[in-house]
Protein backbone atom coordinates (compact mmCIF):
# COMPACT_ATOMS: atom_id res chain seq x y z
CA UNK A 1 0.00 0.00 0.00
CA UNK A 2 1.01 3.52 -0.58
CA UNK A 3 3.18 5.12 2.36
CA UNK A 4 0.16 7.69 3.54
CA UNK A 5 -1.76 4.20 4.02
CA UNK A 6 -2.02 1.85 6.96
CA UNK A 7 -3.57 -1.63 6.73
CA UNK A 8 -4.27 -3.26 10.56
CA UNK A 9 -6.86 -6.05 11.96
CA UNK A 10 -8.55 -3.37 14.16
CA UNK A 11 -8.36 -0.02 14.45
CA UNK A 12 -9.29 1.87 17.86
CA UNK A 13 -10.28 5.14 17.48
CA UNK A 14 -9.34 7.15 20.76
CA UNK A 15 -6.26 6.79 22.98
CA UNK A 16 -8.49 7.61 26.39
CA UNK A 17 -8.67 4.85 28.75
CA UNK A 18 -11.40 2.53 27.28
CA UNK A 19 -9.39 2.99 23.94
CA UNK A 20 -5.88 1.71 25.54
CA UNK A 21 -7.92 -0.58 27.33
CA UNK A 22 -9.37 -2.36 24.49
CA UNK A 23 -6.04 -1.85 22.69
CA UNK A 24 -4.29 -3.93 25.11
CA UNK A 25 -6.75 -6.39 24.73
CA UNK A 26 -6.35 -6.84 21.40
CA UNK A 27 -2.60 -6.87 21.46
CA UNK A 28 -2.70 -9.87 24.52
CA UNK A 29 -4.82 -11.97 22.08
CA UNK A 30 -2.85 -11.53 19.18
CA UNK A 31 -4.28 -9.34 16.93
CA UNK A 32 -2.46 -5.72 15.19
CA UNK A 33 -4.04 -2.86 16.39
CA UNK A 34 -4.05 0.56 15.24
CA UNK A 35 -4.86 3.18 17.93
CA UNK A 36 -6.08 6.57 16.16
CA UNK A 37 -5.75 9.57 18.25
CA UNK A 38 -6.39 13.18 17.42
CA UNK A 39 -4.42 15.01 20.54
CA UNK A 40 -1.09 15.51 19.95
CA UNK A 41 0.11 14.58 23.65
CA UNK A 42 -1.22 12.44 26.48
CA UNK A 43 -3.68 14.07 28.49
CA UNK A 44 -3.30 16.14 31.50
CA UNK A 45 -6.48 16.31 32.43
CA UNK A 46 -7.33 14.14 35.37
CA UNK A 47 -11.17 14.17 35.36
CA UNK A 48 -11.95 10.55 36.75
CA UNK A 49 -10.69 10.10 39.38
CA UNK A 50 -11.98 6.74 40.64
CA UNK A 51 -11.24 2.92 39.81
CA UNK A 52 -13.93 0.72 41.12
CA UNK A 53 -13.07 -2.63 42.57
CA UNK A 54 -14.04 -4.17 39.65
CA UNK A 55 -12.26 -2.64 37.25
CA UNK A 56 -8.97 -2.95 39.89
CA UNK A 57 -9.80 -6.92 39.45
CA UNK A 58 -9.86 -6.52 35.87
CA UNK A 59 -6.26 -4.87 35.91
CA UNK A 60 -4.88 -7.25 38.40
CA UNK A 61 -6.18 -9.53 35.71
CA UNK A 62 -3.48 -8.37 33.57
CA UNK A 63 -0.80 -7.85 36.26
CA UNK A 64 -0.72 -4.55 35.95
CA UNK A 65 -1.55 -3.02 39.61
CA UNK A 66 2.12 -3.20 40.26
CA UNK A 67 2.83 -0.17 38.02
CA UNK A 68 -0.16 1.79 39.87
CA UNK A 69 1.56 2.19 42.99
CA UNK A 70 0.03 2.84 46.53
CA UNK A 71 -3.50 4.38 45.72
CA UNK A 72 -5.46 5.92 48.47
CA UNK A 73 -8.31 2.87 48.82
CA UNK A 74 -11.96 4.57 50.57
CA UNK A 75 -14.35 2.27 51.29
CA UNK A 76 -16.83 5.13 51.94
CA UNK A 77 -18.45 5.91 48.14
CA UNK A 78 -21.99 7.23 48.21
CA UNK A 79 -25.37 6.73 46.37
CA UNK A 80 -26.73 10.64 44.70
CA UNK A 81 -24.45 11.78 48.01
CA UNK A 82 -26.06 10.02 50.10
CA UNK A 83 -22.74 7.80 52.28
CA UNK A 84 -22.25 4.45 51.01
CA UNK A 85 -19.55 1.73 52.19
CA UNK A 86 -18.76 0.23 48.83
CA UNK A 87 -17.32 -2.80 50.63
CA UNK A 88 -18.07 -6.31 49.25
CA UNK A 89 -16.02 -9.37 48.71
CA UNK A 90 -13.16 -8.93 46.51
CA UNK A 91 -9.46 -8.77 46.39
CA UNK A 92 -9.59 -4.69 46.20
CA UNK A 93 -13.22 -3.67 48.06
CA UNK A 94 -14.03 -0.23 48.07
CA UNK A 95 -12.90 2.61 45.61
CA UNK A 96 -9.18 3.56 45.02
CA UNK A 97 -8.07 6.92 43.97
CA UNK A 98 -6.47 7.16 40.53
CA UNK A 99 -6.25 10.23 38.34
CA UNK A 100 -7.26 9.12 35.06
CA UNK A 101 -3.50 10.63 33.82
CA UNK A 102 -1.69 7.68 36.09
CA UNK A 103 -4.83 5.17 34.35
CA UNK A 104 -4.07 6.32 30.65
CA UNK A 105 -0.26 6.19 30.91
CA UNK A 106 0.16 2.52 32.48
CA UNK A 107 -2.57 1.41 29.92
CA UNK A 108 -1.11 2.97 27.16
CA UNK A 109 2.52 1.41 28.38
CA UNK A 110 1.33 -2.13 28.42
CA UNK A 111 -0.35 -1.67 25.30
CA UNK A 112 2.69 -0.75 23.49
CA UNK A 113 4.67 -2.91 24.88
CA UNK A 114 2.28 -5.98 23.28
CA UNK A 115 2.43 -4.42 20.01
CA UNK A 116 -0.07 -1.82 19.44
CA UNK A 117 0.73 1.04 17.55
CA UNK A 118 -0.46 4.30 18.23
CA UNK A 119 -1.00 7.16 16.07
CA UNK A 120 -1.52 10.63 17.79
CA UNK A 121 -2.31 13.67 15.68
CA UNK A 122 -4.26 12.08 13.30
CA UNK A 123 -8.12 13.41 12.98
CA UNK A 124 -10.72 10.78 11.89
CA UNK A 125 -12.91 12.62 9.15
CA UNK A 126 -14.27 9.59 7.31
CA UNK A 127 -15.52 5.38 7.93
CA UNK A 128 -16.88 3.52 5.61
CA UNK A 129 -18.19 -0.08 6.20
CA UNK A 130 -17.25 -1.97 3.15
CA UNK A 131 -19.24 -5.28 4.40
CA UNK A 132 -15.91 -7.21 4.10
CA UNK A 133 -13.75 -4.58 5.78
CA UNK A 134 -13.60 -0.95 7.50
CA UNK A 135 -11.97 2.35 5.29
CA UNK A 136 -11.46 5.19 7.13
CA UNK A 137 -9.33 8.27 6.25
CA UNK A 138 -7.59 10.54 8.73
CA UNK A 139 -5.90 13.53 8.61
CA UNK A 140 -2.75 14.28 10.63
CA UNK A 141 -1.39 17.78 12.01
CA UNK A 142 0.81 17.39 8.75
CA UNK A 143 -1.63 18.23 6.68
CA UNK A 144 -1.39 14.85 5.29
CA UNK A 145 -4.39 12.71 4.69
CA UNK A 146 -4.16 8.65 5.62
CA UNK A 147 -5.58 5.91 4.51
CA UNK A 148 -6.94 2.85 7.05
CA UNK A 149 -7.85 -0.26 6.23
CA UNK A 150 -8.89 -2.85 8.79
CA UNK A 151 -11.33 -5.84 9.46
CA UNK A 152 -12.66 -4.17 12.33
CA UNK A 153 -12.93 -0.65 13.41
CA UNK A 154 -13.99 0.32 17.41
CA UNK A 155 -14.98 3.74 18.39
CA UNK A 156 -13.82 4.69 21.95
CA UNK A 157 -13.74 8.37 21.12
CA UNK A 158 -15.98 9.74 23.83
CA UNK A 159 -19.48 11.15 24.39
CA UNK A 160 -19.28 13.44 21.21
CA UNK A 161 -17.89 10.56 19.30
CA UNK A 162 -17.05 11.20 15.92
CA UNK A 163 -17.84 7.54 14.40
CA UNK A 164 -20.77 7.88 15.83
CA UNK A 165 -21.91 11.35 13.80
CA UNK A 166 -20.30 10.09 10.64
CA UNK A 167 -22.33 7.02 10.52
CA UNK A 168 -25.44 8.50 12.10
CA UNK A 169 -25.51 5.89 14.54
CA UNK A 170 -29.10 5.92 16.27
CA UNK A 171 -28.13 7.70 19.80
CA UNK A 172 -31.62 7.67 21.98
CA UNK A 173 -32.16 9.46 24.87
CA UNK A 174 -32.81 12.96 27.31
CA UNK A 175 -30.53 16.04 26.67
CA UNK A 176 -29.36 17.66 29.53
CA UNK A 177 -31.28 19.58 31.74
CA UNK A 178 -28.99 20.45 34.63
CA UNK A 179 -25.09 20.50 35.35
CA UNK A 180 -22.16 20.58 37.54
CA UNK A 181 -19.21 22.88 36.76
CA UNK A 182 -16.22 21.51 37.85
CA UNK A 183 -12.42 22.67 38.37
CA UNK A 184 -8.72 21.80 39.40
CA UNK A 185 -7.59 24.72 41.05
CA UNK A 186 -4.51 25.48 42.62
CA UNK A 187 -3.80 28.10 45.12
CA UNK A 188 -7.00 28.58 47.14
CA UNK A 189 -8.26 27.60 50.85
CA UNK A 190 -11.80 25.93 51.27
CA UNK A 191 -13.37 23.65 53.53
CA UNK A 192 -13.57 20.01 52.04
CA UNK A 193 -17.05 19.38 51.27
CA UNK A 194 -18.57 16.22 50.65
CA UNK A 195 -21.72 16.86 48.62
CA UNK A 196 -23.09 19.64 51.02
CA UNK A 197 -26.36 20.67 49.33
CA UNK A 198 -26.97 24.22 51.14
CA UNK A 199 -29.77 26.46 50.35
CA UNK A 200 -28.58 27.64 47.19
CA UNK A 201 -27.10 24.95 45.72
CA UNK A 202 -25.28 21.61 45.86
CA UNK A 203 -21.55 22.29 46.72
CA UNK A 204 -18.27 19.74 46.56
CA UNK A 205 -14.50 20.34 47.73
CA UNK A 206 -11.64 17.57 47.87
CA UNK A 207 -8.24 19.05 48.40
CA UNK A 208 -5.69 16.80 47.05
CA UNK A 209 -2.47 16.18 48.68
CA UNK A 210 -0.37 18.21 46.03
CA UNK A 211 -2.41 21.04 47.40
CA UNK A 212 -4.70 21.12 44.28
CA UNK A 213 -8.10 21.73 45.13
CA UNK A 214 -11.23 19.74 43.28
CA UNK A 215 -14.50 21.85 42.91
CA UNK A 216 -17.85 21.05 42.21
CA UNK A 217 -21.16 23.21 42.39
CA UNK A 218 -24.43 23.71 41.17
CA UNK A 219 -26.84 26.29 41.60
CA UNK A 220 -30.53 24.60 42.38
CA UNK A 221 -33.44 25.89 39.59
CA UNK A 222 -30.35 26.47 37.13
CA UNK A 223 -30.14 25.11 33.44
CA UNK A 224 -27.44 23.28 31.62
CA UNK A 225 -25.82 25.54 29.05
CA UNK A 226 -26.35 24.68 24.92
CA UNK A 227 -21.51 25.09 25.37
CA UNK A 228 -19.62 25.53 22.34
CA UNK A 229 -16.11 24.73 24.62
CA UNK A 230 -15.27 24.13 27.89
CA UNK A 231 -17.27 26.13 30.83
CA UNK A 232 -15.01 29.40 31.81
CA UNK A 233 -13.68 29.60 35.19
CA UNK A 234 -15.28 33.18 36.07
CA UNK A 235 -18.51 31.04 35.74
CA UNK A 236 -17.41 28.65 38.42
CA UNK A 237 -16.28 32.01 40.53
CA UNK A 238 -19.44 33.39 40.38
CA UNK A 239 -21.84 30.25 41.42
CA UNK A 240 -19.22 29.39 44.05
CA UNK A 241 -19.93 32.56 46.01
CA UNK A 242 -23.87 32.60 45.33
CA UNK A 243 -23.98 28.86 46.60
CA UNK A 244 -20.98 28.70 49.47
CA UNK A 245 -20.73 32.60 49.92
CA UNK A 246 -16.46 32.07 49.40
CA UNK A 247 -13.95 33.72 47.17
CA UNK A 248 -12.24 31.39 45.21
CA UNK A 249 -11.28 33.72 42.50
CA UNK A 250 -7.76 34.36 43.37
CA UNK A 251 -6.88 30.25 42.59
CA UNK A 252 -5.61 29.42 39.50
CA UNK A 253 -7.77 26.48 37.53
CA UNK A 254 -5.76 23.88 35.93
CA UNK A 255 -8.93 22.66 33.22
CA UNK A 256 -12.33 23.55 34.01
CA UNK A 257 -15.61 21.74 32.54
CA UNK A 258 -19.47 21.49 32.79
CA UNK A 259 -20.79 18.15 32.51
CA UNK A 260 -24.58 17.87 32.28
CA UNK A 261 -27.54 14.77 33.13
CA UNK A 262 -27.74 13.75 29.66
CA UNK A 263 -28.33 10.24 29.45
CA UNK A 264 -28.32 8.68 25.76
CA UNK A 265 -27.17 4.83 24.79
CA UNK A 266 -26.57 3.40 21.76
CA UNK A 267 -29.16 1.56 20.26
CA UNK A 268 -26.81 -0.78 19.21
CA UNK A 269 -22.95 -1.29 19.95
CA UNK A 270 -22.12 -3.37 17.32
CA UNK A 271 -23.63 -1.97 13.73
CA UNK A 272 -21.51 -4.50 10.95
CA UNK A 273 -17.97 -4.31 11.06
CA UNK A 274 -18.11 -0.93 13.76
CA UNK A 275 -18.22 -1.35 17.25
CA UNK A 276 -18.31 1.26 20.24
CA UNK A 277 -17.09 1.62 23.61
CA UNK A 278 -17.41 3.65 26.71
CA UNK A 279 -18.72 7.13 26.60
CA UNK A 280 -19.32 6.45 22.02
CA UNK A 281 -21.38 4.02 23.51
CA UNK A 282 -23.04 5.31 26.42
CA UNK A 283 -23.55 9.29 27.46
CA UNK A 284 -24.48 9.51 31.53
CA UNK A 285 -23.20 12.10 34.37
CA UNK A 286 -20.27 11.01 35.79
CA UNK A 287 -21.57 10.30 39.23
CA UNK A 288 -19.68 8.17 41.29
CA UNK A 289 -16.61 7.22 38.68
CA UNK A 290 -19.01 5.30 37.01
CA UNK A 291 -18.70 6.59 33.63
CA UNK A 292 -14.68 5.41 33.16
CA UNK A 293 -15.26 2.03 35.02
CA UNK A 294 -18.25 1.16 33.00
CA UNK A 295 -16.42 1.86 30.15
CA UNK A 296 -13.17 -0.18 30.86
CA UNK A 297 -15.10 -3.27 31.57
CA UNK A 298 -17.04 -2.58 28.50
CA UNK A 299 -13.40 -2.44 26.74
CA UNK A 300 -12.57 -5.94 29.01
CA UNK A 301 -15.94 -7.41 27.78
CA UNK A 302 -14.92 -6.85 23.86
CA UNK A 303 -11.37 -7.55 23.14
CA UNK A 304 -11.23 -11.22 23.43
CA UNK A 305 -14.07 -11.93 21.66
CA UNK A 306 -13.02 -9.79 18.72
CA UNK A 307 -9.20 -10.95 19.19
CA UNK A 308 -10.79 -14.90 18.89
CA UNK A 309 -13.11 -13.62 15.75
CA UNK A 310 -10.27 -11.92 14.03
CA UNK A 311 -7.68 -14.96 14.23
CA UNK A 312 -10.44 -17.07 12.72
CA UNK A 313 -11.08 -19.31 16.07
CA UNK A 314 -14.64 -17.98 16.52
CA UNK A 315 -17.50 -17.02 14.34
CA UNK A 316 -18.68 -13.54 14.34
CA UNK A 317 -21.75 -14.21 16.41
CA UNK A 318 -19.83 -14.10 19.28
CA UNK A 319 -20.08 -10.44 18.58
CA UNK A 320 -23.33 -9.50 19.32
CA UNK A 321 -22.51 -11.06 22.92
CA UNK A 322 -20.76 -8.37 23.32
CA UNK A 323 -23.68 -5.77 22.28
CA UNK A 324 -26.44 -7.96 24.26
CA UNK A 325 -24.42 -8.28 27.58
CA UNK A 326 -23.17 -4.66 28.05
CA UNK A 327 -26.07 -2.87 26.49
CA UNK A 328 -28.04 -4.11 29.11
CA UNK A 329 -25.19 -3.54 31.79
CA UNK A 330 -24.79 0.22 30.54
CA UNK A 331 -28.91 0.20 30.53
CA UNK A 332 -28.79 -0.49 34.10
CA UNK A 333 -26.15 1.76 34.97
CA UNK A 334 -27.47 4.70 33.45
CA UNK A 335 -30.96 4.14 35.29
CA UNK A 336 -29.16 4.73 38.79
CA UNK A 337 -27.20 7.34 37.56
CA UNK A 338 -30.52 8.98 36.54
CA UNK A 339 -31.72 8.39 40.28
CA UNK A 340 -28.79 9.84 41.62
CA UNK A 341 -28.60 13.00 39.83
CA UNK A 342 -32.08 13.68 40.93
CA UNK A 343 -31.00 12.86 44.56
CA UNK A 344 -28.05 15.20 43.79
CA UNK A 345 -29.32 18.12 41.55
CA UNK A 346 -32.94 18.27 42.51
CA UNK A 347 -33.92 21.23 44.67
CA UNK A 348 -35.15 20.95 47.91
CA UNK A 349 -38.25 19.42 47.26
CA UNK A 350 -36.13 15.73 46.95
CA UNK A 351 -34.71 16.33 50.84
CA UNK A 352 -38.04 13.49 52.06
CA UNK A 353 -36.44 10.97 49.41
CA UNK A 354 -32.95 11.34 50.56
CA UNK A 355 -33.97 11.29 54.10
CA UNK A 356 -36.14 7.72 53.26
CA UNK A 357 -33.18 6.48 51.07
CA UNK A 358 -30.68 7.48 53.96
CA UNK A 359 -32.81 5.48 56.10
CA UNK A 360 -32.85 2.23 53.64
CA UNK A 361 -29.53 2.29 53.23
CA UNK A 362 -28.81 1.41 56.53
CA UNK A 363 -30.41 -2.45 55.55
CA UNK A 364 -27.25 -3.82 54.62
CA UNK A 365 -29.41 -6.10 51.99
CA UNK A 366 -30.32 -2.84 50.64
CA UNK A 367 -26.50 -1.15 50.82
CA UNK A 368 -24.82 -4.41 49.27
CA UNK A 369 -27.41 -4.13 46.43
CA UNK A 370 -26.73 -0.57 45.49
CA UNK A 371 -22.85 -1.26 46.04
CA UNK A 372 -22.72 -4.22 43.76
CA UNK A 373 -24.35 -2.12 41.19
CA UNK A 374 -22.20 0.92 41.88
CA UNK A 375 -18.80 -1.09 41.84
CA UNK A 376 -19.62 -3.78 39.08
CA UNK A 377 -18.80 -6.22 41.13
CA UNK A 378 -22.65 -7.98 40.80
CA UNK A 379 -22.46 -7.74 36.91
CA UNK A 380 -24.07 -11.20 35.89
CA UNK A 381 -25.09 -12.06 32.11
CA UNK A 382 -27.12 -14.74 31.37
CA UNK A 383 -25.93 -17.98 30.30
CA UNK A 384 -27.47 -21.20 29.16
CA UNK A 385 -27.09 -23.79 32.03
CA UNK A 386 -28.83 -25.47 34.92
CA UNK A 387 -29.10 -22.53 37.91
CA UNK A 388 -26.20 -21.77 40.05
CA UNK A 389 -25.44 -18.67 42.03
CA UNK A 390 -22.24 -18.09 39.96
CA UNK A 391 -23.11 -18.98 36.36
CA UNK A 392 -23.32 -15.71 34.54
CA UNK A 393 -21.36 -14.18 37.41
CA UNK A 394 -17.63 -13.32 37.58
CA UNK A 395 -15.56 -15.99 39.30
CA UNK A 396 -14.91 -15.22 43.00
CA UNK A 397 -12.05 -13.68 44.23
CA UNK A 398 -10.73 -17.04 45.68
CA UNK A 399 -7.33 -19.18 45.84
CA UNK A 400 -6.98 -23.19 45.39
CA UNK A 401 -3.79 -25.14 45.07
CA UNK A 402 -2.29 -26.17 42.05
CA UNK A 403 0.32 -28.95 43.23
CA UNK A 404 1.86 -26.77 45.71
CA UNK A 405 1.55 -23.64 44.40
CA UNK A 406 -1.62 -21.33 45.95
CA UNK A 407 -2.98 -19.20 43.07
CA UNK A 408 -5.49 -16.23 43.27
CA UNK A 409 -8.39 -15.74 41.10
CA UNK A 410 -6.45 -13.40 39.09
CA UNK A 411 -3.34 -15.49 38.54
CA UNK A 412 -5.62 -17.95 36.76
CA UNK A 413 -6.80 -15.73 34.08
CA UNK A 414 -3.40 -14.09 33.42
CA UNK A 415 -3.05 -15.78 30.09
CA UNK A 416 -5.57 -14.37 29.00
CA UNK A 417 -7.34 -17.22 27.75
CA UNK A 418 -10.53 -19.68 28.63
CA UNK A 419 -9.68 -21.94 32.14
CA UNK A 420 -11.38 -24.81 32.97
CA UNK A 421 -10.74 -25.24 36.57
CA UNK A 422 -10.92 -28.90 37.40
CA UNK A 423 -11.63 -29.44 41.08
CA UNK A 424 -12.45 -33.00 41.25
CA UNK A 425 -9.70 -35.16 43.46
CA UNK A 426 -7.67 -37.09 42.12
CA UNK A 427 -8.72 -36.47 38.31
CA UNK A 428 -5.87 -38.25 35.58
CA UNK A 429 -3.68 -35.89 34.08
CA UNK A 430 -4.43 -37.35 30.55
CA UNK A 431 -7.73 -35.85 30.98
CA UNK A 432 -9.05 -34.62 27.26
CA UNK A 433 -12.59 -32.66 27.91
CA UNK A 434 -10.51 -29.54 26.32
CA UNK A 435 -8.82 -31.45 23.20
CA UNK A 436 -9.21 -29.10 20.38
CA UNK A 437 -9.74 -26.26 22.07
CA UNK A 438 -6.53 -26.41 23.74
CA UNK A 439 -4.73 -23.16 22.04
CA UNK A 440 -7.86 -20.82 23.59
CA UNK A 441 -8.49 -22.70 26.54
CA UNK A 442 -6.17 -24.10 29.77
CA UNK A 443 -7.21 -27.14 32.02
CA UNK A 444 -5.66 -26.76 35.46
CA UNK A 445 -6.62 -29.46 38.17
CA UNK A 446 -6.02 -27.75 41.35
CA UNK A 447 -7.74 -27.99 44.78
CA UNK A 448 -10.12 -25.68 46.44
CA UNK A 449 -10.06 -24.13 49.88
CA UNK A 450 -12.28 -25.20 52.58
CA UNK A 451 -15.47 -23.41 52.99
CA UNK A 452 -14.33 -20.87 49.92
CA UNK A 453 -16.98 -19.99 47.06
CA UNK A 454 -16.06 -23.45 45.27
CA UNK A 455 -17.59 -25.88 47.35
CA UNK A 456 -19.53 -28.60 45.56
CA UNK A 457 -18.47 -27.80 42.41
CA UNK A 458 -16.43 -30.04 40.42
CA UNK A 459 -16.01 -28.30 37.52
CA UNK A 460 -15.96 -25.20 36.40
CA UNK A 461 -15.48 -23.02 32.81
CA UNK A 462 -13.97 -19.32 32.97
CA UNK A 463 -14.24 -16.82 30.03
CA UNK A 464 -10.91 -14.86 29.71
CA UNK A 465 -13.25 -11.80 31.18
CA UNK A 466 -13.57 -13.86 34.36
CA UNK A 467 -17.08 -14.75 34.00
CA UNK A 468 -18.38 -18.21 34.43
CA UNK A 469 -20.19 -20.08 31.78
CA UNK A 470 -20.70 -23.48 32.66
CA UNK A 471 -20.60 -25.50 35.96
CA UNK A 472 -20.60 -29.43 36.88
CA UNK A 473 -22.02 -30.65 40.16
CA UNK A 474 -22.07 -34.23 39.36
CA UNK A 475 -23.69 -33.92 35.93
CA UNK A 476 -20.25 -34.76 33.95
CA UNK A 477 -19.22 -33.48 30.68
CA UNK A 478 -23.35 -32.17 29.99
CA UNK A 479 -23.53 -29.12 28.12
CA UNK A 480 -19.70 -29.04 28.10
CA UNK A 481 -18.84 -29.22 24.69
CA UNK A 482 -21.90 -26.58 24.10
CA UNK A 483 -20.39 -23.97 26.04
CA UNK A 484 -16.97 -24.64 24.92
CA UNK A 485 -18.02 -23.93 21.18
CA UNK A 486 -20.47 -20.88 22.44
CA UNK A 487 -17.93 -18.81 23.67
CA UNK A 488 -14.36 -20.55 22.30
CA UNK A 489 -15.58 -21.45 18.86
CA UNK A 490 -15.52 -24.88 17.00
CA UNK A 491 -12.61 -26.80 18.04
CA UNK A 492 -9.70 -27.34 15.54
Amino acid sequence: MPADSVRTDVVVVGAGPVGLMLAGELAHGGVDVVVVEKRRAPNTESRASTLHARTMEILDNRGLLPDFGNPPNEPRGHFGGIPLDLTLPSSHPGQWKVQQTKTEAVVEEWALSLGAELMCKHELVAVTDHGDRVEAEAIGYDGVRRQIRARYLVACDGEDSTVRRLIGADFPGQDAGRELLRADVAGIEVPNRRFERLERGLAIAARRPDGVTRVMVHEFGSSAQERTGDAQFEEIVTIWKRVTGEDISGGTPLWVNAFGDASRQLTQYRQGRILFAGDAAHRQMPIGGQALNLGMQDAFNLGWKLALHVRGKAPAELLDTYHTERHAVGRRVLANIRAQAMLLLGPPSVEPLRAVLTELITSEEVRAHLAGMISGLDVRYEVDGPAHPLLGARLPCTTVRVREDRVGSARLLRSGGGVLLDLRPGTPTGDTTTAGWEDRVTRLAAVAEPGSDLDGIDRLLVRPDGHVVWIDQGAGDEGLHDALERWFGPPR
